[in-house]
This record gives structure tokens, C-alpha cells and sequence, in this order.
């Protein structure tokens, strides 16, 4: 039965979501989301950054995490979340010097060519947001249905359909409004789960803050270390995030920042804590911990769970699909500024997408690992172009784009015989840890050797 009750309530959600999409488009709604009251307001904004960042992807991310590495493996997906408030502070820079977008400052400073070497980043950003959230829809449905293995890939493919058709008639505009009905309900249904939890018999709340995590603590801190590093570019290179600073005005953009942080660090520190509870009770990861789910809870928890889940996956997907649709015609101007052209730019990133998920990698760590990794060409370029005002020469901006993709690329890489000669010996988080402080040094080092006076006040 439930398999059926997820699915019958999967159904429920897509359509509510088809009943708050709006009924009629214009272009200036499906690229900047503008309703027919104006730019969205403060909890549209809100509840539109968190749950596009509370994505399926995140919530299984802190669970693992926190199954092999305890509360340190929590805190250290957590302090992604930190990049509400470096976003938020990027962005208020950019706009106070009369940028419109992250490119708009991008082109003032570097031209066509920094913003073709970003555009290829957030490119690769949005097919990694499709690619992980339909790879955990696979996952789910491998797990709910053991028995029928085929049910998997159809079941990717038919949210990714249904997140698409809705996407492609509304947008911007149709995302955040179904961003905002997504994230009422997920806050009901994993609420609910949440509060079951911590009020079990079995549930100690020190046991899970001090738990190691069934591989022990050492690499949950390693983790910690990486994320501080990447927390001040990862947000830039989220076109997600990066539009929504851009849509109303300053004050109310500064405080729906914030209020994201808050929420949305909250969510991802309660998620993590399923995760670590399965580690406490001994259980054995299967199904990337959803099948651990099933048999350690009630079966109504078990289907909030999973709920949970689908719901962040599809609020996620139609964000992405919107993003890319303005990346192609606002940025790249590949497609006309139409509807059709925007729809155009939606169907080639959602088949990419489907077909790296039927295809690719299993990992879902892995692509939080290399995009973080590529977004750090952008630490010195802002830290010292941005924060201090100071004029960067673009062999410099260059240098630090080759250096952080080169990064990317060998963490990506790192199982191959060539690029394993060239790294140390130890877990993977601590070869991610010696990738990024390599591309932060040569990063800054070109930056600042390619800077000159400060060119204006800050």
C-alpha cells in the first residue's frame, strides 16, 4: 500500500501545482517573474530560496552524511546553507554598482570572455540540478518497488515530464508560485515526520549531537573545512539563487536572504538527523538509506519521508528548467525572447538532464563536489574585484577559471590511474580539501598580481 499512497499523494502535489501555476504568460513573467501584481514579495521570495535549495538532492545529501560522519557530517552540508548570506551580500554589492544580473558585473569587468567562462559554469550547474534531483527519483522508486526495476527509469522520466510541462507554460512566474504551494505542503508532511522522531522513546538528542557516524567523525570535519572554502563563491554560480536577488527591491531582497538561511539551515540540520538516527540504531545503509527508512519507521513516517522528497525534487526541477530558459535567451541570446524560445531552452536542458540520469553517476555527492569546486574561480575574482574595488586584468580572471576547472576536473577524475599519481593518499574529502586551497592560492595569486588601484568606492 505504500507505494500507492506515495504515488496517489505525488499526484495530489503536481496537482496543486498545475492549479497555482498562472493561467496566462507574458514574457516578461516567464523570464523575470513578474506577476500581476508586480515582483514577488517577501515570503514569495522566501519560500521560493528555500525550497529550491531544500532540494531532493540536499536532504539525501545531509542523511548520508550524517550516517557515516555523525553531527559533523550534518554540519558540514549545513554550512552550504551559509551561502544565503554571502549571496546575499554579493548581491547587494553588485546591485549597489547598477548591476542587473551576476553577468551584467561580470561583462562591466571581463566582457564577452568572463562571461562566456561563467555561462559555462552555471550551464553545467543547472544540468547537475536536473541530472541529481531525477537520479533521487530513481532512487526512491528503486527502493518503493524493489520487484518492478523498469518502474525506475519511467518513473524518472515522468516527473521530469510533468516538472517540464508546467515549467515550460509558466516559467519564472509559474515557479514561484508553485515554489511557495510546494513548500507548505513539504513543511507539513516533514514536519510531521520530524516531530514523530525527536518524540520517540528511542530518540537521545545528545546521542545524535555527539554521534561519529558509522565511519567516524575525521572526514565529517574535513567536509567542514571544504565548505568553508566554497561558501562565498558556491551561491554565485547558482543561477537559481542569483536570479531571485535580482527580482525585488533591495530591502526586500536583503531580508528574504536571511530568512532563507535560517529556514532552510533549520530543514537541512532536521534531515540530517534521520540519517544519524539510522547510524544510533545500527541499521545498514540500503537504497541510499530510503529502504534503511522503510524498515526503521512507521510506515506513515516512511511515506512523509519519501514525500518529502519527491515534493523538493519537483520544486527544484521547475526552478532549474526557469533558469536555464533565461541562461539561453536573456544571457547566451540563443533563442528568441519568446515564450516558445524560453520553452525551447527548457526541453534541451530537461532531456540532458533525463539522459545523464539514466546514464550516469550514482553519486550525489559528487556533483555538489566538482560544481562547488569550478565555483571558486570566483572567490578572488570578487573578493578582490567586488569587496575591494580593485580592477582585475582578465588574464588574471582566466587564470583563475583554468585553475578551479582544472580542480573540478580532477577531483571528477580522481578513480584514474593518471590523476591519482598527482594526488595524496587519503579519503576523497581530503583530496577535495588539498584541490581547493591548491585553486584558492593560485586563484589569488593571479588575482592580485592582476590587480590594479581601486577603481571606485565600495
Amino acid at each position: 500500500m505504500q507505494p500507492v499512497t506515495i504515488l496517489v499523494l505525488f499526484a495530489l502535489v503536481v496537482a496543486v501545482s498545475l492549479l497555482v501555476a498562472p493561467r496566462r504568460v507574458t514574457a516578461e513573467g516567464f523570464f523575470d517573474g513578474q506577476g500581476s501584481s508586480g515582483a514577488p514579495g517577501l515570503w514569495t521570495l522566501v519560500l521560493s530560496q528555500v525550497t529550491t535549495w531544500i532540494f531532493a538532492r540536499s536532504l539525501m545529501n545531509a542523511a548520508i552524511l550524517g550516517y557515516y560522519y555523525g553531527s559533523a557530517g550534518v554540519l558540514a552540508y549545513a554550512a552550504y546553507y551559509g551561502s544565503f548570506l554571502t549571496g546575499g551580500f554579493i548581491v547587494a554589492r553588485m546591485r549597489a554598482q547598477g548591476a542587473g544580473s551576476v553577468q551584467d558585473w561580470l561583462g562591466d569587468h571581463f566582457g564577452t570572455v568572463g562571461n562566456g567562462c561563467y555561462n559555462l559554469v552555471i550551464a553545467l550547474r543547472l544540468l547537475s540540478e536536473v541530472f541529481a534531483n531525477l537520479l533521487v527519483i530513481g532512487l526512491i522508486f528503486a527502493a518503493i518497488l524493489p520487484d518492478l526495476a523498469d518502474w525506475k527509469d519511467i518513473a524518472v522520466l515522468s516527473v521530469g515530464a510533468l516538472a517540464l510541462i508546467y515549467s515550460a507554460w509558466g516559467g519564472l512566474s509559474a515557479a514561484l508560485r508553485t515554489d511557495v504551494a510546494q513548500m507548505v505542503i513539504f513543511m507539513a508532511v516533514f514536519g510531521a515526520a520530524f516531530a514523530a522522531l525527536i518524540l520517540s522513546p528511542g530518540f537521545d538528542l545528545m546521542a545524535v549531537v555527539t554521534a561519529e557516524g558509522v565511519a567516524g567523525s575525521h572526514n565529517g570535519w574535513v567536509l567542514l573545512i571544504v565548505a568553508f572554502l566554497q561558501v562565498f563563491s558556491y551561491p554565485v554560480h547558482d543561477p537559481v539563487m542569483m536570479d531571485r536577488g535580482f527580482l525585488s527591491d533591495e530591502k526586500t531582497t536583503q531580508r528574504s536572504f536571511v530568512y532563507a538561511f535560517i529556514l532552510s539551515t533549520l530543514i537541512i540540520l532536521a534531515f540530517g538527523v534521520f540519517g544519524v538516527q539510522a547510524a544510533l540504531v545500527g541499521a545498514e545503509v540500503e537504497q541510499q538509506l530510503i529502504g534503511t527508512w522503510a524498515q526503521m519507521f512507521p510506515g506513515w513516517i516512511f511515506v512523509a519521508l519519501v514525500l518529502s522528497l519527491v515534493i523538493s525534487a519537483l520544486s527544484t526541477l521547475d526552478s532549474a528548467l526557469s533558469s536555464a530558459a533565461r541562461l539561453v535567451v536573456e544571457e547566451l541570446k540563443l533563442a528568441p525572447r519568446s515564450l516558445n524560445g524560453g520553452r525551447a531552452a527548457m526541453v534541451v536542458f530537461a532531456a540532458i538532464g533525463a539522459g545523464l540520469t539514466l546514464w550516469g553517476s550514482q553519486s550525489l555527492f559528487d556533483a555538489v563536489a566538482v560544481s562547488g569546486t569550478a565555483s571558486m574561480f570566483l572567490t578572488p575574482v570578487l573578493v578582490v574585484g567586488l569587496v575591494m574595488g580593485r580592477q582585475v586584468a582578465l588574464w588574471a580572471y582566466l587564470v583563475s577559471f583554468a585553475a578551479a576547472m582544472l580542480g573540478a576536473l580532477t577531483y571528477f577524475a580522481r578513480g584514474s590511474g593518471f590523476v591519482s599519481a598527482w594526488l595524496i593518499e587519503g579519503h576523497k574529502y581530503e583530496q577535495l580539501l588539498v584541490i581547493c586551497v591548491v585553486v584558492l592560492i593560485v586563484g589569488f595569486g593571479a588575482v592580485l598580481a592582476g590587480s590594479a588601484r581601486r577603481v571606485r568606492a565600495v
